[in-house]
């Protein structure tokens, strides 16, 4: 060790005490340069204690430091394995929201495609109800016309015989049947003048309603028939038919009326009596309210 600062400061004192008083100065060197020598040692003792504590804590440190940089060098591996996972984990988080918003983009789409088709539908569903309800109002217009029709035909035609005529309501028309005892003698196609009478008032009925159409439908038995006029039942059913449009066109514009012979291939009756005979041998004139409007909504709504 060092001399302390007392000795320091006394040691030239005692020099000079010494040599004023002629003591041996030789005797106090030795004892102060051991006293010298036990402090040096004593310093480098302590020193060398404190390098060997030093070196301890270095080695100390140093293993700890050692230990610390592995854990370091994990550490930043584990780092960057986890920052690559990371970013693989944020890339495919990317394409999922990606794929995601591609996806609901075409969801939206589809589903606006199906609102507009949806909307469409309805659309056309209710101009179908609305023609429907208009197709309606004209079947229930048909059926008052019909029947208005109907009994204005009965009325004109009071005054004949059940065997001789018949009016009747079927299928939205009016079927006016009028038999051959009323209106033809037997393989003749020259109409009676009870027949004419009859087809007169029907005329003046018809002729006041100019939205009614007028089928004439000729028909006979099943009796064979071959003259220099008719070769055969079907010629006679046309030539009646085409007689009883020349007496009504007399009244009403012939477009409003078509001829039509049925022959005996639409009986009313089997032909195995004379009665039933007498039922197919009939002209049957058929009125129709036009439909024309009827058949629009029809095809509008089928649309």
């Amino acid at each position: 060790m060092l001399f302390s600062p007392s000795l320091r400061l006394y040691t030239p004192l005692l020099l000079a005490a010494c040599l004023l008083l002629g003591t041996s100065c030789a005797s106090l060197r030795d004892s102060l340069a051991s006293k010298r020598y036990k402090q040096t040692v004593a310093e480098r003792d302590g020193l060398l204690a404190d390098k060997a504590l030093l070196q301890a804590d270095t080695a100390r440190r140093g293993s700890q430091f050692r230990t610390l940089s592995t854990e370091h060098r994990q550490l930043q591996n584990r780092y960057s394995k986890l920052d690559q996972q990371f970013l693989n984990l944020n890339q495919d988080y990317q394409a999922l929201m990606s794929s995601s918003t591609s996806k609901a983009d075409q969801l939206n789409t589809a589903l606006r495609q199906k609102q507009q088709e949806l909307d469409r539908k309805e659309g056309l569903l209710k101009e179908r109800e609305k023609a429907l309800a208009d197709m309606q109002l004209k079947m229930q217009r048909q059926d008052s016309v019909t029947n208005a029709l109907n009994n204005l035909v009965k009325g004109a035609l009071l005054g004949f015989k059940a065997d001789e005529l018949s009016v009747e309501q079927r299928n939205g028309k009016v079927y006016v049947s009028m038999s051959d005892k009323l209106l033809f003698q037997s393989g003749s196609a020259a109409v009676e003048s009870k027949g004419q009478d009859a087809l007169k008032k029907l005329g003046d009925v018809l002729a006041k309603h100019p939205d009614i159409d007028i089928l004439v439908e000729g028909h006979t038995d099943n009796v064979p028939i071959k003259t220099a006029l008719y070769k055969d039942n079907w010629d006679l059913s046309v030539a009646r038919a085409t007689s009883i449009v020349r007496l009504l066109s007399s009244t009403i514009a012939p477009t409003r009326i078509t001829a039509s012979g049925k022959g005996e291939y639409f009986p009313m009756a089997a032909n195995d009596t004379a009665e039933g005979k007498a039922r197919n041998r009939r002209t049957e004139i058929i009125l129709s309210p036009k439909l024309d409007d009827l058949f629009k909504l029809i095809q509008k709504s089928s649309l």
